[in-house]
């Protein structure tokens, strides 16, 4: 016999009388252990039986010529086995289990894909410690919520770079979120347009029921062969849901220059017409991020947005126990109509 944890177990061990094994036990008929309290119903019968017994032999017998022998005491033992036998069967009645449930969950997933600018605009340190570094934390925390969703990366400045497929290794995503710098990519500017049209290229063979597009970026389209405008009514001809985030504040904004790390000022201008617009016609929304808290509130509003429905199946692997104790009780009955049927009971208790 195997038990629930794969090691076996023979039914003659002395395992299945261990404390700790009733304990991992479920009953499926625990009424049954209401039998027991016959045993001692039984023991107290049978003394009483005995002490009669014995009051009718002072009678025949003079109570001087009554001797006591240790020997004697044998003719307990096969009682004893037969309450053993007893316990056993009502042990067997209550059904011992042990019962492994498994969930399977599963969902239909959504494919996302994330479009992160890194200018030199990104650099600006109205968020901690930056834009950029900003914007990766979030994304990743984003990812670590997701369940079975395919997610694919898309970087851009003066051009757009798909740095990840769709995937749902979110291991190998987050070790391409961290390797984001702005060297990536030589080109200076912001390619929105191109960035869009990236991501749609990546999702247009998708058969997923549910594409999203999430664009974050803190400037306006300066670069790139294609207009954003364009690029977000071809992503919404696939049926591609865009989301769009301006990351920072207009005017002026801090930025650490020079080998010792000075803070100047420099102004930044944000296009968010544009932006609004891209949401828009991607069905999706527009969302302004002016510090880190802002910013992580928008991608927590966007993971509640696009959460599929989480599926499970549960199955319950039971295995009953109840044939051990029954083995043992045939055993112990065995042994008690051996005893009962040998002449040296027979003698003990004569």
């Amino acid at each position: 016999m195997t038990d629930n944890f794969g090691s076996p177990d023979h039914w003659f061990s002395l395992k299945w009388f261990m404390p700790a094994t009733f304990g991992n036990f479920s009953w499926e008929y625990p009424i049954f252990f209401y039998l027991l309290l016959l045993i001692p119903l039984l023991i107290i019968l049978r003394a009483l039986w005995l002490l009669g017994k014995k009051q009718k032999l002072v009678i025949a017998l003079p109570e001087s010529e009554l001797t006591s022998h240790w020997s004697s005491y044998f003719r307990f033992i096969p009682p004893v086995f037969f309450a053993a036998m007893f316990a056993l069967i009502v042990i067997a009645l209550a059904r011992p289990q042990k019962t492994n449930e498994k969930v399977e969950q599963w969902t239909e997933g959504i494919d996302i894909m994330l479009a992160i600018d890194i200018s030199e605009s990104m650099q600006l340190q109205d968020f901690k410690p930056n834009r950029l570094e900003a914007a990766k934390k979030v994304a990743k925390d984003f990812i670590e919520g997701r369940f079975q969703d395919r997610i694919g990366l898309v970087i851009f400045s003066g051009e757009a770079f798909s740095l990840s497929p769709l995937t749902t290794d979110y291991e190998l995503l987050n070790t391409f979120i961290n390797d984001i710098d702005f060297d990536k990519i030589e080109s200076r500017g912001t390619a929105i347009g191109s960035a869009l049209a990236v991501a749609t290229n990546r999702m247009n063979e998708s058969e997923s029921k549910s594409k999203v597009v999430i664009l974050l970026s803190d400037g306006e389209n300066t670069a790139g062969n294609i207009d954003p405008i364009t690029s977000a009514k071809l992503a919404s001809a696939y049926n591609i849901k865009i989301y769009t985030i301006a990351i920072g504040r207009e005017g002026k904004v801090p930025v650490s220059v020079g080998p010792f790390g000075q803070t100047r000022y420099v102004e930044n201008n944000l296009d968010e017409t544009t932006l609004r617009e891209i949401a828009r016609l991607g069905n999706g929304d527009f969302f302004r991020a002016s510090n880190n808290q802002t910013l992580e509130e928008i991608f927590k509003i966007i993971d509640r947005y696009e959460k599929a429905e989480i599926k499970e199946t549960r199955f319950k692997d039971t295995t009953d126990y109840y044939s051990v104790y029954l083995r043992w009780a045939v055993l112990f009955f065995l042994i008690w109509l051996a005893l009962k049927s040998t002449f040296m009971v027979n003698v003990l208790q004569d």
